[in-house]
């Protein structure tokens, strides 16, 4: 379908859509002009694509365009904004806010009483506007006033208010792979209008190659950085290769730390570790690590991990962990990375367990499902007169006084929960072993057998089963004993 040119009431954002300002960098004077120059988004732009077609039909809903940077959002936004009849209007969430929203809604009002014409509203950054900004707009884009087209490189689900997404569609656009890149630095360099085609400076294929390679899926860093090098190329009077471009480019590791970067990428090292696979745990530890996330963030994750993930499969996980907190947190980076590899390693080749987490939920819905269940009378501490009066502590039976130090007849839970099997050891490592107690102590209730006693309380000169000590200093002193 041709291009259709806007109307020249519309020019707000994109005054002189059609100028080119040779001062501006390479990569704003290559942005696609239509969609049959856009490159990449096949799954939202490509033909047939519905997104495709709602802009060649003049008919875009509300939306949020949510990619990475240099994904094509505000490349879109630009397209549409030749493509519509309706007057195209802006926003910067960066630089403006509800004075500028109101103002923006009272010409939209304006315009479609007066001329009958549509505005369509682009909010750039728009995770950057608060849950006040964004509900200034919510009612005009709910009755028509203007249609939104938001751009965000943040999640919308956490960054734009639920009754703003519910009347809008988000598009997801992914990080460019490096095939698309480098069109786009092919077509670049081929432009003798906007790019460099008037430039004479050879540049290599292996060098075309690493550009795309180190982008990161950003077109505009790789266009830029294009740019430093064929600049650089034409200082020293030679060609761009592969060292041209490591010396100059910007190498593109895309993350934020308060981003969704930050929670996918130590997802996969927690997922990587937990699945026992060593190669993708480095992998994604040294993406955080060279990203330059917290290491302390990332040693926090292994302690839990080890506890979760592994628990008593091997006990020795949480020491190592531990110890390589303590490392980080003493040397710091850059050397900091080995003690964190070493970690990663052990807890991705050690056996798993997640008994320590199961075990808790176990007993946590009981203690949320039944409240304070009351300490049976045996395990409290009778540390008054009173208290023995009342029963406190009789009938218990201290374990050591047993030939194995079970007292394998005694209950311990509140009497509602007896019988409860919270624990259920798991069959790898060192915890079927670690767990034979458990398991000789319940066959031994089951069995309704009791260890022969070694010696009397007594004998032993115990009160009450407990060790004889000497009077503590306040009831309330041993109420924790």
């Amino acid at each position: 379908m041709p291009t259709r040119k806007r109307k020249p009431a519309t020019a707000t954002l994109f005054d002189d859509i059609d100028a080119i300002d040779p001062r501006a960098p390479l990569a704003a004077r290559m942005r696609a002009r239509s969609l049959d120059e856009f490159v990449g988004q096949e799954d939202l732009v490509g033909e047939g694509r519905p997104l495709r077609r709602a802009i060649e039909a003049d008919a875009l809903p509300s939306c949020v365009l949510w990619g990475p940077p240099g994904s094509g959002k505000t490349t879109l936004a630009r397209i549409v904004a030749r493509m519509t009849n309706a007057y195209f209007a802006t926003v910067s969430a960066v630089s403006s806010g509800v004075a500028d929203l109101r103002a923006a809604v009272a010409d939209a009002q304006t315009r479609r009483r007066d001329q009958g014409q549509r505005t369509i509203l682009f909010i750039d950054e728009i995770h950057r506007f608060n849950k006040a900004q964004q509900d200034a707009i919510l009612p005009y884009v709910e009755d028509g006033t203007v249609t939104l087209i938001g751009a965000t490189t943040e999640n919308p689900s956490f960054e734009v208010i639920g009754p703003l997404l519910s009347r809008s569609r988000v598009f997801t656009l992914k990080p460019l792979a490096p095939g698309h890149v480098r069109k786009l630095l092919v077509r670049a360099l081929a432009d003798a209008e906007r790019g460099l085609g008037k430039v004479e400076v050879e540049v290599e294929a292996d060098a075309l190659d690493a550009l795309a390679d180190l982008s990161g899926g950003d077109a505009r860093a790789a266009l830029n950085n294009l740019e430093l090098s064929v600049r650089d190329a034409e200082l020293s009077r030679e060609g761009v290769s592969v060292a041209t471009v490591e010396a100059v480019a910007d190498r593109r590791i895309p993350y934020d730390k308060g981003g969704d970067a930050h929670y996918d990428t130590i997802s996969a090292f927690i997922k990587s570790v937990r699945g026992s696979d060593p190669d993708a745990a480095v992998y994604w530890l040294a993406r955080m690590i060279e990203a330059g996330e917290d290491p302390l963030f990332i040693v926090r994750r292994m302690v839990i991990l080890a506890s979760e993930d592994i628990g008593l499969a091997d006990p020795n996980a949480l020491s190592v962990v531990v110890a390589a907190q303590q490392a980080v947190h003493f040397i710091g980076l850059p050397e900091g990375f080995l003690p964190m590899t070493e970690a990663a390693l052990y807890l991705a080749l050690a056996p798993k367990s997640n008994t320590a987490m199961t075990t808790y939920q176990a007993a946590m819905s009981d203690v949320r499902d039944k409240g304070a269940l009351p300490v049976p009378l045996h395990m409290r501490n009778a540390v008054t007169g009173l208290m023995r009066s009342l029963g406190y502590g009789a009938g218990y039976e201290y374990a050591h006084d047993h030939d194995d130090n079970v007292a394998a007849e005694q209950t311990h839970l509140p009497d509602e929960l007896v019988g409860r099997n919270y624990y259920e050891p798991g069959s790898t490592g060192a915890e079927p072993e670690i767990a034979s107690g458990k398991r000789a102590a319940n066959e031994r209730r089951e069995a309704g057998l009791k260890a022969p006693p070694k010696r009397t309380s007594s004998d032993s000169g115990h009160s009450g089963g407990r060790p004889s000590r000497p009077e503590p200093p306040s009831p309330r002193a041993a109420q924790g004993e």
